[in-house]
């Protein structure tokens, strides 16, 4: 096991010495009853860039090394929703496998790293709950601010798969960020964010806002939940599947076309062709930002 997790990662390693030259696209394909389809091969699959057609020069399945972030909501509107909060918590941490890294972003008014200070990552399943388990809900939610830190810490995390899941009821009333920064950074990245959305049991429900985190899992590849009875079973079941999503994507990469002039957001596209397969869906990122822009603001470029 430990053999062929450290060669996975040796070729993600190579594969991503200069992440500029490869676009990496994680994908998730499902069949008609919403089930996962594992067993593809590269030859399967097509990838598209603004609507040509890009050869494929990475690919990739099954386990890879993770970088998992949590980035958890504690302001007063969770307050009631503790209990289910880590619970969340506590089957995602401990899909971890040997090779992964996880941390934890916490939010109110303010966002902290949950880890002790220079302890960036960490593969102890039981560290990462008690850590976020010790912070009390209190305060707004500045959940943007939240969610920048989380993809800007991810960028220190090892060469793999990235996934950012967002532990709220989705409002924000306190972020310095806009939702247009974390956009810009998600599309600079190759990070699928998910959320489980906390939703309907707060006093306090004109803060929730399902429609928010729905936006930042899609265009991202990733899925918004929302437990309709947040039931420990319900809970746990839908924080089982986010888990398993991430753990049987593909990843795919081509490298950029050099094109000069032109928008600075370009499209990705991928399709799967397998006989015998029946029809199948395929979920993965809307777009990247290409080239050196970096601002953060890309709202002109929005499709």
């Amino acid at each position: 096991m430990f053999l062929r997790l450290s060669v996975a990662l040796l070729l993600f390693q190579s594969l991503f010495t200069a992440r500029t030259e490869v676009v990496a696209v994680p994908v998730t394909v499902t069949d008609s009853r919403d089930r996962h389809v594992s067993g593809l091969s590269q030859e399967d699959f097509r990838v598209f860039e603004d609507d040509r057609p890009q050869p494929i020069t990475l690919f990739s399945r099954g386990d890879t090394p993770l970088t998992l972030a949590l980035v958890v909501d504690r302001s007063q509107s969770m307050r009631t929703k503790t209990s289910a909060l880590l619970a969340v918590v506590g089957v995602l941490a401990r899909s971890n496998r040997p090779g992964d890294q996880m941390f934890a972003v916490t939010f109110n008014d303010h966002v902290e790293l949950a880890l002790p200070a220079g302890q960036p990552f960490t593969n102890d399943a039981k560290q990462l709950e008690a850590s976020l388990a010790a912070v009390r809900a209190e305060g707004e939610t500045a959940l943007y601010d939240g969610v920048v830190e989380g993809l800007q810490h991810l960028r220190l995390g090892q060469p793999g798969k990235h996934a950012l899941v967002i532990v709220s009821d989705g409002g924000d009333n306190a972020s310095r960020e806009t939702y247009d920064r974390v956009l810009a950074l998600a599309r600079q990245s190759d990070v699928v964010i998910y959320a489980i959305g906390l939703l309907g049991t707060s006093p306090d429900q004109e803060e929730e806002d399902a429609g928010l985190l729905k936006r930042l899992c899609g265009d991202t590849g990733g899925v918004a939940h929302f437990p309709q009875g947040e039931t420990a079973s319900e809970i746990v079941a839908l924080s089982t599947e986010v888990a398993r999503d991430i753990r049987e994507q593909y990843m795919l990469g081509f490298t950029p076309s050099e094109r000069t002039g032109g928008r600075a957001f370009r499209t990705i596209r991928v399709t799967v062709t397998a006989p015998g397969r029946g029809r199948l869906h395929v979920r993965t990122r809307s777009g990247y930002l290409a080239g050196g822009d970096k601002g953060g603001h890309d709202d002109k470029e929005t499709p």
